[in-house]
């Protein structure tokens, strides 16, 4: 009776081993189920977020270029401006300019 018991308690044992490697197992393919869903998730992420700043960037760029332009336009209108002043100032001196150029040629210092 007692060797009967006693495999009995040992078949006890191994099922309840069984029982346990079977749990076991199931609870590492649960945790390698959500870790793969998890590093899913943060690549989604990142790449949702990667793409937000590029667009941003590409905002910012495209901004920044229609204000270039605009620029060169104010500077380019400043310069003009400016040339035609220039040129007004010359035209209205240039006979004194030439005027004191012949005398100081012309004129014979001992």
């Amino acid at each position: 009776m007692e060797s009967i018991r006693g495999q009995g308690g040992i078949q006890m044992l191994l099922t309840a081993e069984q029982e346990a490697q079977h749990i076991i197992s199931s609870a590492r393919s649960l945790k390698m189920t959500r870790l793969k869903q998890a590093k899913d998730e943060a690549e989604r992420d990142a790449s949702m977020y990667r793409s937000y700043l590029e667009s941003e960037y590409q905002k910012k760029v495209s901004e920044t270029a229609g204000n270039s332009g605009s620029n060169v336009k104010r500077l380019e209108e400043e310069t003009g401006t400016k040339i035609q002043s220039l040129k007004d100032v010359t035209s209205k001196i240039s006979s004194d300019v030439i005027g004191m150029l012949v005398k100081n040629v012309t004129t014979v210092k001992n």
